[in-house]
């Protein structure tokens, strides 16, 4: 049995296949595991508390895991040994989420692109059809994340905060959420994951897309992705689509569209789920 796991900060997709690629179970789902914001005992607790590993975690015998917070060596090495431990027979596979994107929206093998997520988190590589380069180093949700679905929630409660926000778009964001600041404070300074109750506002602003405040602040956020993240790889926009993999990403395509129409790159795939993706191309592997 081989898992392919993608996880974001909010969630984790898993999907069991054989080695022919037929998949074996439901999807299972638990909450994200970021081992860049999570501790080892977290991240422990979060694979024990789901019932649906206890029947197959002997029989596993490979796992390809794709996740936020894989990027540096750290914790990568922290959450493979966490999966070891629970996976004892598997061969484990840590991965950081950005080679997940790019596995999803790449329309062969070795197609050449910038490769974007925007989901709870964002990140941008170049991939150049056999390696990953990445000019910038992640620095975590707090200083980074641009366009990201924790960047706009920060967004919109501090316009909420500081009266940027219409009548109308602060009433109704009011009615959605308690937004009264001592529960702020508790969810971002004393619970695990901030960075996912952040982008949890994020959904708010899909949902009210039409409005002229809505529209300005994701083009407005993209613009800003755009100018640190994208344009690092300048010279390669030149001869390369942008693909982009995540939940705001894909609900906010039209946007994107246009701010790239201004800035002058090209516009690739979406992909809203790389779980999808990520069991093709090791379907395929396995076939080979």
């Amino acid at each position: 049995m081989i898992l392919i796991v993608d996880s974001g900060s909010t969630k984790c997709d898993w999907i069991a296949v054989d080695k022919q690629g037929k998949q074996l179970l439901e999807k299972i789902r638990t909450k994200g595991l970021n081992p860049a914001i999570l501790s080892e005992k977290k991240l422990r607790k979060t694979i024990k508390k789901s019932k649906d590993f206890e029947n197959i975690k002997t029989a596993v015998e490979k796992v390809f895991f794709y996740g936020a917070g894989c990027g540096t060596e750290n914790p990568r090495l922290l959450l493979k040994v966490v999966l070891q431990e629970f996976f004892t027979n598997a061969d484990i596979v840590v991965k950081e989420d950005t080679m997940a994107a790019v596995y999803a929206t790449i329309d062969s093998r070795d197609q050449a692109a910038v490769v974007c997520i925007l989901g709870t988190g964002s990140n941008c590589s170049y991939y150049d059809g056999k390696i990953l380069h990445q000019r910038v180093d992640s620095l975590g949700y707090t200083l980074m994340d641009d366009a990201s679905g924790n960047y706009f929630g920060k967004q919109l409660i501090r316009d909420y905060y500081f009266n940027h926000m219409p009548e109308g778009i602060k009433i109704s964001f009011a009615s959605k959420y308690n937004l009264e600041s001592d529960f702020i404070k508790y969810n971002l300074y004393k619970q695990p994951n901030p960075n996912a109750y952040l982008a949890q506002f994020a959904e708010f602003m899909i949902l009210n897309k039409d409005s002229a405040y809505i529209q300005k602040l994701i083009k407005d956020g993209m613009r800003l992705f755009a100018k640190n993240m994208i344009f690092q790889f300048r010279e390669e926009l030149k001869t390369v689509p942008v693909h982009f993999a995540g939940s705001v990403a894909f609900f906010c395509q039209e946007e994107i569209k246009a701010v790239a129409d201004e800035m002058g790159f090209k516009v690739g795939n979406f992909e809203r789920r790389p779980i999808e993706g990520l069991v093709s191309f090791h379907t395929n592997a396995l076939a080979k």
